[in-house]
């Protein structure tokens, strides 16, 4: 399923097209690599054994000079793109969150339309990345969005960002808020974190991943031509993104969020981010996971029904929904992989990381030992399985069109 597809064609007259000149140069340039055509859209009407139903009908492809991909991070044609291309080549690994946000109306006397509220650190340990947002809408009525994000670069494997999340909202600053409102809407989604440490300028891809990079990492798979390498390291986007390199690697340090917070103060703040060095990442989300036996289970408290929810009461709010009879979006490379490995060695990881109880280890249904169960009707399509799996061995697939969340409002 494929999001958002352009075909551009410049004209040299058409002010709405700055970058005319550079479209013509760009496509003369690589008529004669190795390129992206279009996209081919998937098959439609396929039941869950691989069969054809009665209301099946072939994907088509849709040919085009530049193919725009629009698929949010972590995309399933992007990583294609990613291994097609080499785009991870002489860049960093891209690194990632996932922000879990819901959607409140709350009594109006406690209402106070554009008031944006921001937080870092509790519950999270000194050493795990993430922080919260609450603002109040001014959209004529009692709504609040209010949302937690975590890094998923943190390395307690007992870590459950969803659980984190309904602990914060009993924070004495945030419960008040809340205090007699409802609940209306919940979603989650994972978020690139990189920045230019990530980027790329690569030639021979007649493709645009706009949203694969997204805000902190907007150039890494964007085409190249020496004119346009040029025009945009010397373009305020560049500098900006420059400014800000180290402030996201700087909390990879022994005081963790103390240290992060007091590095930004001092070279961002006041020098601009103009330090002579580049911090590096960690590395790629998936291997930053300690061994279960390393790290302490963390117990969270129960919730209570008014302010902090549990997980699929969550989910039903969040619209999901899936045809049952058709193939599965979520797939594994190696079966025996979730017990052996993840199980074994990360105590399930996969059960806590992802927001929308789609994996759970259960006892097998003859003889002693578990297995992976994949619920995968209940998935909002967030990618932090494909991302944070420590053993890489899931792969998410779109599902066919019209499957996933219906969020409202959020």
């Amino acid at each position: 399923r494929i999001t958002t597809h352009y075909t551009i064609h410049p004209r040299d007259n058409d002010p709405r097209w700055e970058g005319k000149q550079l479209c013509y140069k760009l496509i003369k340039k690589l008529e004669s690599y190795g390129s992206v055509k279009g996209i081919a859209t998937n098959d439609v009407g396929i039941a869950k054994d691989g069969s054809p139903k009665g209301i099946f009908e072939r994907g088509m492809e849709l040919h085009a000079k530049v193919t725009l991909f629009g698929e949010g991070c972590h995309g399933h044609l992007a990583k294609q793109l990613y291994n097609k291309f080499n785009l991870r080549e002489n860049c960093e690994p891209q690194t990632y969150a996932i922000g879990l946000k819901e959607l409140w109306m709350i009594d109006e006397k406690k209402w106070r339309p554009g008031r944006v509220e921001h937080s870092v650190g509790w519950p999270l340990d000194r050493n795990t990345y993430g922080g919260s947002f609450l603002y109040h809408l001014n959209e004529g009525e009692p709504l609040v969005a209010l949302g937690f994000v975590v890094g998923l670069d943190y390395t307690n494997p007992y870590l459950s960002p969803f659980r984190e999340f309904q602990r914060w909202k009993h924070h004495p600053f945030v419960a008040p808020t809340l205090e007699g409102g409802q609940r209306i809407a919940y979603g989650a989604r994972a978020l690139n974190e990189g920045g230019c440490q990530m980027a790329r300028l690569l030639p021979l891809v007649t493709a645009l991943t706009v949203c694969g990079p997204v805000v902190l990492n907007v150039f890494k798979k964007w085409l190249h031509v020496p004119e346009y390498a040029e025009n945009l390291k010397n373009s305020w986007v560049w500098k900006e993104l420059y400014a800000v390199r180290n402030i996201r690697p700087s909390f990879h340090n022994y005081f963790g969020l103390y240290g992060g917070m007091i590095y930004t103060g001092i070279f961002y703040w006041i020098c601009r981010g103009k330090e002579p060095w580049t911090l590096k990442h960690c590395g790629t989300d998936a291997n930053q996971l300690k061994p279960a036996k390393e790290c302490t289970p963390i117990e969270y408290p129960k919730p209570d029904g008014k302010i902090s929810f549990d997980l699929l009461s969550s989910v039903a709010l969040s619209g999901t929904n899936h045809e049952g009879d058709q193939p599965p979006h979520l797939t594994l490379k190696d079966d025996s992989v979730p017990v052996a490995r993840n199980l074994g060695i990360y105590d399930g990881p996969e059960q806590r990381f992802c927001p929308a109880g789609v994996y759970e280890y259960v006892p097998l249904d003859t003889g002693d030992g578990m297995r992976l169960q994949i619920n995968a009707q209940n998935c909002v399509h967030c990618k932090t399985c494909d991302i944070k799996d420590p053993s890489q061995n899931i792969n998410w697939v779109v599902p066919e069109g019209g499957g996933g969340p219906a969020y409202n409002g959020m």
